[in-house]
């Protein structure tokens, strides 16, 4: 594959981690938009991004964009694109998902069929064929259209890059793994100081932190839909880069990760999950309430996804845990705290006005990370080998 612009969502919020990620790859960025970065690349790319990016939500490989303000437009456009030069004549193809903001064309049905119907006949004057029997490998398309702008994108990771493949036991309304892992590179943790989640469910925050610790790719252990396409990535590219991945790891790293939660049942989850990611033994998980929140070590860090009381009958809760959650956090020596919720009386409950607070978007829920700082550790030389990859792709 030559070299394309490929394009990776991520949360609202959340670009200038997965911008920083992909450069450190070693990938030029081509632009940043609210919601996606996007970045030049080739085959090799596609395999490492899926494999080691830790927020993006998927990596699409961008077929074209052009403007259509009519369906007889977008029909034309959508066929004028080379499809033979990325689908083969028995591969399987549908607009899996379309999105239309403040676009003429804003009917999702209408727009999914029309451009497969499009690529059909640009696929019948190329292969000279009225039939496809479309029992080959897969390529769904996502397109979106923002004011009439059309992006049309072949997506290259099949399941959400959040689905890492460990966490098969969850809570009601878990934070998502590329979330956790983000909002944990926002903020200054390094592995060797102490993160505690007193709220941790089904163990997301403390096993992302354990896998970011164990330089563990969040890929390494799931498969990809471009991975059958071998008319644009060989085998032996999605070989080297989980090779890549398997030799980077180190689960011997030393660290201080701790996980509770009041529900019994959710730390038993916790552990599941983490033995299935492979970090179970970097991760002391605890059934504990967060009145009894306590560590004698100093310069740790609350990283934590609190309840947000959405149902009416869970808000008359929050004052009184998020006031204990203040309160423990203070008897901490030189903490620093970090909690994402969308309840919106919670600086004032905790006790303390964040340092700083980032809007963030989980799914359609609009939520604020709060970053209450403590003051920074005595600094100590830096080892010379991190076993982290950077900056080496050109």
């Amino acid at each position: 594959m030559k070299e394309m612009e490929l394009v990776a969502p991520c949360h609202f919020g959340l670009e200038a981690v997965l911008k920083r990620e992909i450069t450190e790859l070693g990938y030029e960025i081509s632009r940043v938009e609210d919601g996606k970065v996007s970045f030049y690349g080739d085959a090799q790319a596609v395999c490492l991004a899926n494999i080691f990016l830790r927020s993006a939500e998927r990596i699409l490989l961008k077929v074209g964009e052009f403007t259509a303000v009519s369906f007889d437009e977008l029909f034309e456009k959508t066929k004028a694109l080379p499809w033979e030069d990325y689908i083969p004549e028995n591969g399987k193809f549908w607009v899996a998902k379309a999105a239309s903001v403040r676009s003429r064309l804003f009917s999702p049905s209408d727009i999914q069929s029309i451009m497969k119907k499009a690529i059909v006949e640009r696929m019948k004057e190329h292969y000279h064929r009225q039939w496809f029997s479309e029992d080959g490998p897969s390529y769904p398309l996502r397109v979106f259209l923002m004011k009439d702008s059309v992006t049309v994108t072949i997506d290259t990771s099949g399941e959400s890059l959040h689905k890492r493949g460990y966490r098969l036991r969850s809570s009601k309304a878990p934070i998502s793994e590329t979330l956790a892992a983000a909002l944990i590179m926002l903020t200054p943790w390094e592995p060797d100081r102490i993160l505690v989640d007193p709220f941790c469910g089904c163990g997301t925050f403390p096993i992302e932190a354990a896998m970011i610790s164990a330089h563990q790719a969040p890929g390494m252990n799931r498969s990809f839909t471009a991975e059958s396409w071998e008319n644009l990535i060989s085998k032996r590219l999605w070989y080297d880069a989980g090779v890549e991945a398997a030799d980077l790891v180190d689960r011997s790293v030393k660290g201080d990760i701790q996980g509770y939660d009041i529900d019994g049942e959710m730390v038993r989850y916790a552990r599941e999950n983490a033995e299935n990611a492979g970090v179970e033994h970097m991760i002391h998980f605890q059934e504990r309430d967060v009145r009894d929140l306590s560590h004698a070590g100093k310069y740790g860090f609350i990283i934590t996804n609190p309840p947000y009381g959405e149902r009416m009958a869970d808000q008359e809760s929050l004052p009184p845990l998020y006031r204990t959650l203040g309160e423990r956090f203070s008897m901490l020596d030189a903490w620093s705290a970090y909690v994402i919720t969308s309840w919106d009386k919670a600086e004032q409950a905790f006790g303390r006005t964040a340092d700083k607070k980032r809007k963030i978007y989980n799914g359609m829920i609009r939520t604020y990370f709060y970053q209450f700082a403590g003051p920074k550790p005595p600094k100590r030389p830096r080892p010379q080998n991190t076993g982290e990859r950077k900056g080496d792709r050109v």
